[in-house]
């Protein structure tokens, strides 16, 4: 029998993991982070940027997950950044550089709080951020793009973060 909302029997639980978003700002990606965030049981999602509103279209996607994740709007992520590495936070960049590692290897610091940060979708995460960073991770691709939708990315990293932090 296919189980709904209403008879998972699965376990609440938060995570000491804080999704930064570097000038995302296209509302369906904003709402899918949402429910991404939900479901992976995340502390908080920070929105970076000068343009960044909770609407229609962002509530639409999010299926009313913008109203139990825990998430604040901020104007800087490079300050929000150097906030959260002053208080120890890992930052662990999701972008593809010449010197990034890959995901799939990578072994997370499970007893340090991890701000995950998430890029622009056009230019991704900034260089000042890329800088600050203690890691900068990507995702392993085989076919012709060398890039994949920010949700979708963001998913399978916070998979293999909760992996490390809570074997499955």
């Amino acid at each position: 029998m296919q189980l709904t909302h209403y008879n998972t029997n699965f376990k609440s639980k938060k995570f000491p993991i804080v999704l930064v978003c570097d000038n995302i700002t296209n509302a369906p990606n904003l709402g899918s982070l949402f429910r991404t965030a939900d479901a992976f049981g995340i502390e908080r999602l920070i929105l970076c940027g000068e343009h960044i509103s909770v609407g229609k279209k962002l509530r639409k996607t999010s299926r009313s997950t913008e109203k139990v994740v825990d998430y604040e709007i901020c104007k800087s992520a490079i300050a929000l950044v150097k906030d959260l590495k002053n208080k120890n936070y890992q930052i662990i960049s999701l972008e593809i550089t010449t010197n990034s590692q890959s995901l799939a290897t990578f072994q997370f610091n499970t007893s340090t709080p991890i701000a995950l940060i998430l890029g622009d979708e056009n230019f991704g995460v900034s260089e000042d951020i890329l800088k600050l960073s203690d890691a900068v991770l990507h995702i392993p691709m085989y076919g012709q793009n060398s890039s994949m939708n920010v949700v979708q990315a963001t998913t399978l990293a916070l998979y293999e973060i909760i992996k490390q932090l809570k074997p499955l």
